[in-house]
């Protein structure tokens, strides 16, 4: 019996590579980069599968370069922004993703760029490395305090959820906002208000909110005037719901304090990019989840997706499910 044929995107790490070469005749993508779009296009021609990563965009196009025989769509990621929903569930194509398993890695990055932001750390160790460093003083490098703080968290899915909870063992208020909010874990005092008081009240605000087109540039220039002057901005989300060209402005003006941010656009930054001119702006390249465990456990659940579909089976993580329907 022929396997099924695949085209992955990127390598996997196990056990996810195992189960997808063990199941499927896959053709993985060997480069560091991405493949560019005419050959994601033509390696697809008679695929019955895809495995994807979150920087490849998947639209109708590259869902009809498969020729029709495309039964299964797997990203190996929890967003799905990079991939047209609606094509795929016109054309009957159940699409994967891999939640739950990058929450408490993502929530961990998030507290490292908050506390690396507040005390400076990136400002601290330049002047190490540069000879900046002279001596001891009472006024060198002040930072902000987490204890008493106001942390504001936009977006109350697992991953704000996990932030508060960390949030309880510095001794911050916690308050969030989201349309559709589930219930703090036990043990988290967390308060919903809407965005703007959640800007005017938090010297922290960190975003976990998926990307869409009501969360696009959601931190603008609008925003940012609402915010404290010693506020910090935290962004694990998604590059694009902050309006960057307002970010470098407002952090430029010291309209806020820091910026720390794991997601860009576009990914990667370029180096002469204004952002990276300022003390004031941290960025790391997209590692929330870079923990070896987590991305072995995001490979496992993108190969359970994308054989499950090959199968004819409903999808363990499926986020449109109306194509069951």
């Amino acid at each position: 019996m022929n396997k099924p044929r695949v085209f992955v995107t990127r390598s996997l790490l196990e056990p996810g590579l195992s189960l997808v070469q063990s199941y499927c005749e896959a053709e993985i993508w060997p480069e560091p980069l991405p493949p560019e779009r005419p050959v994601l296009l033509e390696r697809l021609r008679g695929m019955d599968g895809l495995l994807c990563m979150l920087t490849d965009r998947i639209d109708a196009e590259v869902m009809d370069a498969a020729g029709g025989s495309l039964k299964v769509i797997s990203n190996c990621a929890v967003g799905v922004d990079n991939i047209d929903l609606a094509a795929a569930t016109a054309r009957r194509i159940p699409v994967g993703n891999t939640p739950g398993v990058l929450t408490e890695a993502t929530a961990d990055m998030a507290f490292a760029l908050l506390l690396a932001a507040a005390r400076r750390l990136p400002e601290g160790e330049r002047e190490v490395r540069t000879g900046g460093w002279k001596t001891w003083s009472l006024d060198y490098l002040l930072g902000a305090d987490l204890v008493g703080a106001t942390l504001g968290i936009v977006g109350f899915g697992r991953i704000g959820r996990a932030v508060a909870r960390r949030a309880m063992g510095f001794g911050m208020r916690v308050v969030f906002t989201d349309p559709n909010p589930a219930a703090p874990e036990p043990g988290v005092q967390a308060t919903q208000v809407d965005l703007e008081t959640l800007l005017r009240e938090s010297d922290f605000v960190s975003l976990h909110c998926p990307l869409t087109d009501a969360t696009r540039n959601l931190m603008n220039a609008a925003a940012f005037e609402k915010m404290k002057p010693t506020a910090i901005l935290v962004n694990t989300a998604r590059g694009a719901v902050v309006d960057q060209e307002a970010l470098y402005d407002a952090l430029k003006r010291r309209r806020i304090f820091a910026a720390a941010l794991d997601v860009t656009v576009p990914e990667p930054l370029p180096p002469n990019h204004p952002l990276l001119t300022l003390p004031n702006c941290l960025i790391t390249p997209h590692i929330a989840s870079a923990s070896r465990r987590t991305r072995s456990e995001m490979s496992r659940l993108a190969a359970e997706n994308l054989i499950a579909g090959l199968k004819g089976e409903r999808l363990p993580h499926c986020v449109n499910p109306e194509v069951y329907s």
